[in-house]
């Protein structure tokens, strides 16, 4: 048998349902009795696939070539949807996009086997109308290629840039604001950074927009504090990209694999923007967290506020709290509401939209969940019910251990990632029987899905 290395084309034909597909999307086939996950290829289709990786028991490896399609096969609107990341699932009818999200939460399900998990409610995927141009906010890293500044994606798996001068996911004004931006940094040569020297200012342009407000802002990550040309630089912006209404820059330093750094210093505008959600007006840092869709956010908050069933006498916890858009519109069906975050900015941008929305009951602290969840039990303060929004990593064992201790009679997990949600449904499910688990498609396009699980106290406790 041929060894099999990087770059070795096969013929193969994908096993059909979307349970045997991958978690990014991938199709599955075997090459020499190996399985191999094959990017760009749907279920059921003969393809001629090339080698990108050589693992032990399995090969990744990309689609060249469809000899045999499936009728679930779209063309893509972007050209280069099977190049880099973000667009996995272009290339597949977005119904059966929705369909493959609710299988990807039950083959984590079936991965990791939580307590009763066969038992589960698994509702259908909550899905878009229109899904394209959702995405409210872009990161594009910065480079000069044979004297040429581009600004996009990697090629997946990879470190060559793709230079995006349309992406259909994104709202179109922050498109227009990260290409005019490309334009006036070319016409004013302006240096960019260059990995390989360490040396140049600017690394990543940041751009984000309020769906409700239709303000800008814009973000330039600098590999040094200094910003030469910058008055030139701020009066282009003003003459060529009327949009924007807040410029800043955050510095980070050196080739690193974080895009952000510690230090965001106000350059034009003002230094925050504002989006509204549930009827109340949330100020966004530079650095705060937001949902990518704004347009699915409502419905995303209204299954978590379902699910909760809160009462006027509840004492509730927002964990993961960010700037409060998940917590503060529930304030006024609580007691109080208390909410914590490790990022300083996110706490302090959290206070001041309580206040902003004239919020009295709702307060918002720095630091860890599981240190201040068992402070506030041993101060007296008991939660009744419980939001837990953890980035992709899930949940850290001592916050685990923290729930399990509180035991909060209502309890919703809302999760980015099927698998670490699985994954930490088996010790909590020592405690808690799960109601339901209800994926949300808050990235089309994507492999990404959002999972809001419903939880209830067992009643042996």
């Amino acid at each position: 048998m041929p060894e099999i290395t990087v770059g070795t084309q096969f013929k193969t034909t994908t096993r059909n349902g979307f349970d045997r597909m991958g978690v990014n999307g991938e199709s599955v086939g075997y090459f020499n009795r190996k399985l191999a996950f094959i990017a760009g290829a749907l279920p059921n289709e003969k393809v001629i696939a090339t080698v990108t990786r050589v693992y032990p028991n399995y090969i990744r490896a990309r689609a060249v070539k469809i000899t045999k399609k499936s009728p679930l096969r779209v063309k893509p609107v972007d050209a280069y949807a099977n190049q880099v990341g973000g667009f996995e699932l272009e290339n597949m009818k977005y119904s059966t996009q929705l369909q493959f999200k609710k299988a990807l939460v039950k083959q984590s399900l079936n991965q990791y086997r939580p307590r009763g998990f066969r038992q589960y409610s698994v509702h259908k995927t909550m899905g878009m109308k229109t899904p394209y141009g959702y995405r409210n906010k872009l990161q594009f890293p910065v480079r000069k290629v044979n004297g040429k500044i581009i600004a996009g994606l990697y090629q997946t798996r990879s470190h060559h840039l793709v230079d995006l001068k349309t992406c259909s996911e994104q709202y179109p004004v922050t498109m227009k604001v990260v290409r005019g931006l490309v334009k006036i940094l070319q016409d004013m040569d302006y240096p960019i950074y260059d990995t390989d020297n360490n040396s140049g200012i600017i690394k990543t342009l940041v751009v984000r927009a309020a769906l409700h407000t239709r303000d800008v802002q814009v973000v330039f990550i600098t590999n040094t504090s200094k910003l030469i040309k910058k008055s030139q630089l701020l009066q282009a912006i003003i003459v060529h990209l009327s949009e924007v209404t807040s410029v800043m820059q955050n510095v980070n330093p050196g080739d690193t694999s974080m895009i952000w750094g510690d230090r965001t210093i106000p350059l034009a505008g003002k230094t925050s923007i504002t989006e509204k959600m549930g009827g109340l007006a949330f100020k966004l840092s530079a650095r705060a967290f937001l949902q990518l869709n704004s347009y699915m956010i409502p419905q995303l908050y209204e299954v978590v506020k379902h699910a909760l069933n809160l009462k006027h006498g509840d004492h509730l916890i927002d964990a993961y709290s960010g700037v409060g858009t998940m917590g503060l519109p529930l304030a006024h069906q609580v007691k109080e509401l208390r909410g914590m975050d490790t990022i300083p900015e996110a706490v302090e941008d959290a206070n001041a939209n309580a206040k902003l929305n004239h919020i009295q009951n709702a307060h918002y602290y720095v630091g860890a969940a599981e240190d201040l969840i068992p402070k506030w039990i041993k101060a007296g303060w008991n939660p009744d019910a419980l939001i837990v929004d953890p980035p992709r990593v899930g949940l850290a064992k001592p916050l685990i251990d923290a729930i399990l201790a509180a035991h909060p009679k209502k309890f919703v997990y809302v999760s980015c990632n099927p698998a670490t949600l699985a994954r930490d449904l088996k010790p909590l499910t020592e405690k808690y029987r799960v109601n339901w688990l209800q994926p949300i498609d808050m990235m089309p396009q994507t492999a990404r899905c959002e999972v809001v699980a419903s939880f209830s106290l067992r009643h042996n406790l």
